[in-house]
Formats: C-alpha cells, structure tokens, sequence
C-alpha cells in the first residue's frame, strides 16, 4: 500500500467567517493520510502561521516506534477534503514538514482511504455528504425533549 496524498485546504476557526466571504484564504496543503493516527499532525510552523490556539495542558503521543513525548495541541483548526469540512484539534509537531490527516477527520468527514487507487473516497453510503452513525442503547433525549423512563 503507497502513501495517500490528499489536497486539503486549513484555516482557524476564529477566521471562518472572513474566509465564507473571500476576504482570506485558507492554507492549502497536501496532508497525508496516517490512519494509524488518531489525532492530525500539523507542523509548529503552521500553527504560527494560522495563529491556533493551544489547549492549556500538553497530551502525551506514542510513536510507531513506541516512543513517547508530550506534545502541544492546536485547537479550532477547521479542515475541508473533498468538499467536506470539520472542525478538530491537531497535534503539533515542532519538526514535522507536512500535515497529516487522522482518524478523527477520516470519521468526522465519513472518508474512507482506497489503498488501489491511491486516494481518499468519500464512503459508498455516503457519496454526497457525510453519514454519521449514532447508536445508542437506550434514548435519552435530555434538554432536547422526554427522557425515556427505566425502571
């Protein structure tokens, strides 16, 4: 299986709204897809350069080499593939060149790598927008309507 580059386009979350009115543009990169993280990986340089917030404590990574280090975690990165978009946090890697796209925007996204072709698809089920599973084994609606009773 080869890598899977894929054009993304990346932009904080506090510039949305003058990036729906054209006034800047987002930051286009080639990500690559690492489905064996969990979290995406942003380089430090692009952390400046969006100016990300960073969440106040550091998480602790392991490396596939089983390594482990505390990093710094970019909050309110907004990432579009495919059309698709998502907001998340992203792990920052102070000597990494390129972006990496994690699990969690695979999901959030519902894309899917196709390892044949080389290339990230949206998911059959869902070829138009995203479908996001929701399961759960017993309702409770909360503030949004009746809990089911139990009991």
């Amino acid at each position: 299986m080869g890598k899977i580059l894929v054009k993304t386009k990346i932009w904080n979350i506090f510039d949305e709204e003058k990036v729906r009115k054209g006034e800047i543009s987002p930051l286009e990169v080639d990500a690559l897809v690492d489905t064996g993280a969990t979290l995406s990986v942003i380089p430090e340089s692009i952390a400046q350069k969006l100016n990300l917030l960073r969440q106040e404590k550091k998480i602790t990574v392991r490396y596939a080499n089983g390594k482990k280090e505390e990093k710094e975690v970019a909050m309110g990165l907004i990432v579009e593939i495919l059309n698709r978009e998502g907001e998340t946090k992203a792990i920052i890697e102070p000597q990494a060149v390129q972006v990496l796209i994690g699990q969690i925007v695979l999901e959030e996204m519902d894309l899917i790598p196709d390892p044949k072709n080389g290339k990230l698809i949206p998911r059959p089920e869902s070829p138009n927008t995203p479908l996001i599973d929701i399961f759960s084994g017993e309702v409770r609606m909360g503030k949004w309507g009746p809990r089911k009773k139990t009991g």
